[in-house]
């Protein structure tokens, strides 16, 4: 990698993602321990007022420098004191602060790049009807405000990013990470498609199962939503019941891949109706673990055998409850994460890291050669 930089490395981790942060910058310091470098991390803080209200405060000038923003605006484990009540935070307020640090910076950063694993307001991409399209919305305002590039993971639609056609958008996946914790999490498992298929929960997972299934020469499934149209509960049409389309199941184990997983009912329903089709283990793909309710409804399903686990990425809050769970598995992003922001900052492309399909198939035929040697 050649020596010169776009600017001085600058990485701040928004409240709530210090500790990713931290293991970042762990790997662009031994990366670059001949640089003589303590820290890129930068000290930034949004107090707040007793009526909520808040300010951004970064500890020194980044004039001139090359300045990457990591935030969770999902991470509902940070909390704040408002007219005396704690008070967990919202993915508004957290894109707020994260305005807020944008504006300390007061435009003196030779570049800005902002880090936002999980798309701020990302469901909300297209219009049905009378709606707002924040996510539209909020790029435009993170352009205008001076951001160059903004890099995200398995958008919902990344279509979205029409609304910013002359600025940097970069759609990231997570699939290579993915399959490397799957087999050293299974050494037994094969990539055979008379054993093993992948299967979309939906038609908007079409696209990354598509990808999985030519990446691992394995067949594909899926199920489709029949939903109640004459009706809106909650803001939406209710899903009356999952189609499913596909070879037979039985006796095969089965990937199942989203971008996220919200309550589990749609995952947990899915994986129902795969073991009732005779199914074998059923396993979990999901970018982003939301769980907005409880992980009751998880617990029985694994305890009921119709889940064996669950991967999702460290991207996102991780409740510790969840990380205790036996049927769940981490996937660690931090070091994938440092890669983007190391070569971005020596003004080098990227496409070689968005590109998993070398990766992936070296990583296959390790895994197929340790199986022969077993």
């Amino acid at each position: 990698m050649k020596d010169s930089l776009y600017g001085e490395l600058n990485v701040i981790g928004m409240k709530g993602c210090e500790a990713f942060a931290a293991q970042v910058d762990a790997y662009l310091k031994e990366w670059r321990r001949h640089d003589n470098e303590e820290t890129f991390l930068v000290e930034a803080s949004c107090p707040r007022f007793g009526s909520g209200e808040a300010k951004g405060m970064v500890s020194h000038s980044m004039r001139g420098n090359d300045v990457y923003i990591i935030c969770d605006c999902f991470n509902h484990g940070v909390t704040y004191q408002m007219y005396g009540k704690e008070v967990p935070m919202s993915p508004d307020e957290h894109f707020a602060d994260l305005k807020r640090i944008i504006a300390a910076i007061g435009g003196k950063a030779r570049r800005i790049s902002v880090v936002m694993p999980m798309l701020y307001e990302g469901r909300q991409h297209k219009r049905s009807g009378r709606e707002s399209l924040d996510c539209a919305v909020a790029l435009q305002e993170l352009m205008n405000m001076g951001v160059t590039n903004f890099i995200t993971f398995d958008a919902h639609d990344p279509r979205v990013q029409n609304a910013i056609p002359l600025s940097g958008f970069d759609n990231v996946r997570s699939c290579y990470q993915m399959i490397k914790a799957m087999v050293r999490t299974y050494p037994d498992i094969t990539f055979d498609k008379e054993k093993i298929m992948i299967v979309s929960p939906d038609e908007g997972a079409m696209g990354r199962c598509m990808y999985y299934s030519s990446m691992l020469g394995i067949d594909l499934g899926m199920f489709y939503k029949r939903r109640n149209y004459s009706i809106v509960v909650n803001g939406k049409n209710p899903i009356e019941a999952h189609e499913y389309l596909g070879r037979d199941l039985t006796g095969m184990d089965v990937i199942v891949v989203d971008d996220m997983i919200s309550s589990g009912d749609s995952i947990i329903d899915v994986a129902q109706q795969l073991k009732e089709r005779g199914a074998n283990r059923v396993f979990v793909f999901a970018t982003f673990g939301l769980f907005c309710n409880t992980l009751d409804n998880m617990d029985k399903a694994y305890a009921d055998g119709l889940l064996t686990k669950v991967f999702t990425t460290n991207l996102i809050y991780r409740t510790p409850e969840l990380l205790q769970r036996e049927w769940y598995c981490e996937v660690n992003m931090c070091k994938y994460v440092a890669y983007l922001i190391d070569t971005l900052n020596h003004d080098q492309s990227i496409s070689g890291l968005l590109d998993h399909s070398k990766r992936i198939h070296k990583l296959l035929e390790k895994h197929r050669r340790a199986g022969e040697k077993n």
